[in-house]
């Protein structure tokens, strides 16, 4: 009888197309039918508690602690993560077997009705309130426009944009937020967006746009099947920003951005650390080969360590 493989999901809708799409791909690589793959959505902590920001609950993991440890028991066979989640460091026994092609890693503005029509961040009157979880967003947008105010903004895509209000008389209404032009794609949403975020204005979270695709190490014949989902390029690209990240810090805790770009054999690595308000802002580049990918990261990490040592976490910084 032929194998029948659980893949692990987060129950959000945008999870459950993200999984969607990597089983069908697996399918179709090897001409089965779909019921060979079969969808174990599972809660994580991420998902349950959503009253508290992502630096206050821990960081990474959230959102992927639950699958990793049903992979580890046998549970599932192989889990589909929004690589950017994903912390850099697998556990014992667990590998990313396959990293898919890429989709869009850019951002996108999205506005309460009351603010359609602005030409970007900088037109926003003052105490405008941008929602969001995320410190790296936080800090990039202070940047741009440092009399906004910041709220908490939680929840899957469709619930954010729903939450949008713009309330002119009081501005107590989260009134515009960032969401991955990635996610919007998969959800069918694109319509929603106001505005893509250029690069240099909103350096991507590393691996943004990414999937990742995680099993046991031991499983042979699971990972001899997904290599055809594995795309070397994409996967080069998230290799060095997530060794520029890794490097920094690891966590939620901290503002860093990267994004990496793969031409002619040739990787262009572009990282960034921000302090929380915005106001301080260390970045680099590098260019250099696809296959030195973690080594490149790894020297801007440290190229910005000397320059900005206040900066880096302390619990991060060199001994000695």
């Amino acid at each position: 009888m032929s194998r029948i493989f659980h893949l692990g999901t987060r129950k959000s809708p945008l999870a459950m197309a993200q999984s969607h799409e990597v089983a069908r791909s697996l399918c179709d690589a090897h001409g089965w039918p779909e019921t060979r793959v079969q969808l174990v959505p599972i809660d994580t902590k991420g998902d349950i508690l959503l009253d508290q920001a992502l630096s206050e609950l821990g960081g990474k993991g959230l959102f992927t602690q639950e699958l990793e440890s049903k992979l580890l028991s046998g549970d599932l066979d192989f889990a589909v993560h929004s690589l950017k989640d994903l912390p850099t460091q697998d556990p014992n026994g667990l590998c990313v077997a396959a990293i898919p092609p890429r989709e869009d890693a850019r951002d996108a503005l999205i506005l309460a009705p009351e603010l359609k029509g602005i030409n970007g961040l900088e037109d926003l009157p003052a105490q405008t309130r941008f929602g969001t979880a995320s410190l790296r967003r936080q800090a990039q947008v202070l940047r741009l426009n440092s009399n906004l105010e910041i709220g908490l903004l939680r929840g899957n895509v469709g619930t954010r944009i729903s939450q949008l209000t713009h309330n002119t008389q009081n501005n107590d209404g989260i009134a515009l937020t960032l969401l991955a032009v990635a996610g919007l794609k998969r959800l069918g949403l694109s319509e929603r967006i106001d505005m893509i975020m250029p690069i240099n204005q909103m350096l991507p979270a590393p691996g943004q746009g990414a999937l990742a695709v995680q099993t046991r190490t031991d499983d042979a014949e699971l990972i001899d099947l997904l290599k055809p989902l594995n795309c070397a390029i994409t996967r080069a690209q998230v290799t060095a920003e997530r060794e520029f990240m890794a490097r920094l810090d690891g966590s939620c805790k901290t503002p860093i951005a990267a994004y990496a770009q793969v031409m002619d054999d040739k990787l262009t690595l572009t990282g960034r650390l921000l302090s929380i308000d915005g106001q301080v802002c260390a970045e680099a580049e590098i260019v250099g080969s696809v296959n030195e990918a973690a080594a490149l990261g790894e020297r801007i990490a440290q190229d910005i360590r000397n320059k900005y040592p206040e900066l880096v976490p302390i619990s991060d910084k060199p001994e000695g």
